[in-house]
């Protein structure tokens, strides 16, 4: 049941997670372009796979549970600086998301489609896009190597 929970949590964290940061790193894109089809399905993607990404951690805390067949131990708790470290980093990459740059993204279209300037925009997508990437970049890692 091990292999299950854990084959289930990394399809799920590719499935999930890989989409939101892309949608996070080439949101400016469409910025760049003046594009508001592309602004607005960017906001969409992100809302949608951050409450997706959800399952990830529901399949990890179920996989916290479990005896690992290799060392015949419980995986993880609560206590383990990487399992608690890593939720903390999630809540506030989804946070950045979903709160930051999902609503820049709702005001960059309102903004293209009245046809404003979304210059002073670009910046602040591109830097909460880059911000999202590293911190989950940073859980792949505590993921990993479990320090």
């Amino acid at each position: 049941m091990f292999k299950v929970f854990l084959a289930l949590h990394i399809l799920a964290a590719v499935g999930a997670i890989g989409p939101l940061i892309h949608a996070a790193t080439t949101a400016a894109r469409g910025l760049r372009r003046s594009n508001a089809t592309a602004t607005a399905e960017a906001s969409r993607v992100l809302r949608v796979y951050s409450i997706a990404s959800i399952v990830v951690v529901i399949l990890g805390f179920g996989l916290m549970s479990m005896t690992s067949p290799y060392t015949h131990r419980v995986v993880a708790k609560f206590t383990d600086t990487w399992i608690w470290l890593s939720l903390l980093l999630w809540l506030i990459g989804v946070g950045i998301a979903w709160g930051l740059l999902s609503r820049t993204l709702d005001r960059a279209t309102t903004m293209i489609n009245n046809e404003e300037s979304i210059v002073a925009l670009r910046g602040r997508v591109a830097a909460f896009g880059g911000i999202v990437a590293l911190i989950f970049a940073a859980i792949i890692v505590l993921m990993v190597f479990q320090p």
